[in-house]
């Protein structure tokens, strides 16, 4: 068995294509619905917010979909991403584990959301659209997406989760270095921001709200502006796949194949992108590998939400998906240090987890913010808080493993780094964190306002 502490690929190795999870679902597709007939939306209803392209690459059902090549070319910034053995975290804990993580990183923005941003700035670049509009929460999306439209010369407004904007300056600041325009939201730019701050005027915001005035700025833009998404979106998840289908070589050339695969989860797009290629191999050749979806329990969407149809965001503007839910008028406490705030999941993420092909966990922050301090002293690097999740179920399954003696192969995405992050890692050490339990009154509360669907 090699000593080797990371596996490379040469450019020649990125893919050149991206993996659908669609052509292996072996769960029957729930239809998505128009927001206020709530009948089945139509390829019109969509392309207000979205090119035709991402909207086909939404439906369909092709395995492969093929990477256009100045998606390729700026792909080759950073990609293929390293996978390293964690070999100084195993010694650390004393395990027999073998613990490998994919490193997203080292893109230009700390993160693996270039993968989509790049991909959805090229097509709708192709398809004549001048400007996009987003939200972002912690800020990986926004600036990812920022420096993507600047690659393919498109203007950006991004409406960012108000307590995050203040959380995290300095991710603003990259956004704007890229030519972005950065609102907090909620703003009083759009009239669903007005009504928020009507009813609350010291609202933090939340990712259901900021999607709201993303998306009414772009259907009141006379076709000028499309709406991008960071997550949760069938495309979104399969541009991610390029990181599966580069760690699926990646572990080849270490000689192992993952006996657990753990991935953080939010709207469902880096877990998907990681996980995804693996989940292809136990759906299609017999391989049996367990996939671990992590969620904070400030947030605990896939464990504790309802998996059901709903909006993807407060104002009731997007389309109605079926998904894991808290319901679309959830407001993440202030006190939660990282992303991972959506109030729903990725609608395939969600069907798979509620047919068992993955497991669904969530962990408190006391515990995430420990298991990255442990994870950085041991390899060096400071991980994304939402990252966190990921590597503090890594670390229990590698002691569940001292605790058995088995040997398991545990491989985790390390979708960012934490430099960004300084302010959650301080409030850390000076004890300011707690743990929180999304109080269960409130979920059964917020049930009250999903839409009445016959299906």
């Amino acid at each position: 068995m090699t000593e080797s502490i990371k596996f490379l690929l040469d450019e020649n190795k990125l893919p050149r294509a991206w993996y659908n999870i669609n052509a292996d679902m072996p769960v029957p597709p729930a239809p998505v619905l128009h927001p206020a007939t709530k009948e089945p939306v139509t390829p019109d209803f969509l392309s207000v917010l979205f090119p035709m392209s991402l909207i086909m690459q939404e439906v369909s059902t092709e395995r492969w979909i093929e990477i256009p090549e100045p998606v390729r070319e700026v792909y080759k910034l950073w990609r293929p991403t390293p996978l390293f053995r964690a070999r100084r975290l195993e010694k650390a804990l004393d395990t027999p584990a073998h613990i490998y993580y994919k490193y997203e990183g080292v893109s230009p923005v700390g993160s693996h959301k270039p993968n989509t941003a790049v991909a959805q700035a090229f097509y709708n670049k192709e398809a004549g659209t001048q400007a996009l509009t987003t939200e972002t929460g912690a800020g990986q999306w926004g600036s990812a997406l920022a420096m993507a439209c600047r690659f393919f010369d498109l203007d950006l407004e991004v409406y960012m989760v108000k307590v995050s904007y203040h959380q995290k300056p300095y991710r603003r600041i990259v956004m704007q270095t890229y030519g972005a325009q950065v609102f907090a939201s909620p703003t009083d730019r759009t009239e669903y921001g007005r009504s928020v701050l009507a009813q609350d005027p010291d609202s933090p915001g939340s990712l259901g709200i900021a999607i709201s005035e993303a998306v009414e700025a772009a259907a009141t833009s006379g076709g000028k502006k499309k709406y991008s998404l960071g997550s949760v979106l069938n495309h979104v998840l399969t541009h991610q796949t390029v990181i599966g289908l580069e760690a699926l070589e990646q572990m080849e050339m270490a000689g192992e194949y993952p006996d657990v695969i753990i991935g953080c989860v939010g709207g469902g797009s880096n877990f998907a992108g990681f996980a995804y290629p693996f989940l292809h191999q136990n759906l299609t050749n017999g391989k049996q590998t367990r996939i671990i979806a992590v969620e904070p329990s400030s947030c605990p969407t896939l464990t504790r939400g309802k998996y059901a149809f709903d909006y993807g965001d407060t104002a009731e503007m997007a389309p109605i998906v079926k998904m894991h839910t808290l319901g679309h008028t959830f407001v993440p406490p202030a006190i939660h240090a990282g992303g991972l705030r959506y109030h729903g999941m990725a609608p395939t993420v969600s069907a798979l987890v509620a047919e068992g092909y993955i497991e669904a966990r969530a962990v408190g922050q006391l515990d995430t913010f420990a298991g990255a301090v442990q994870f950085a002293r041991a390899e060096g690097i400071i991980p994304a808080p939402e990252s966190s999740h990921a590597v503090r179920v890594a670390i229990d399954e590698a002691l569940r493993c001292k605790e058995t003696g088995e040997r398991k192969v545990i491989v985790f995405n390390l979708s960012g780094h934490g430099h960004f992050d300084m302010a959650a890692y301080e409030a850390y050490f000076r004890n300011e964190l707690a743990d929180y339990e999304y109080p269960a009154e409130e979920i059964a509360a917020a049930m009250a306002h999903l839409p009445s669907v016959e299906m």
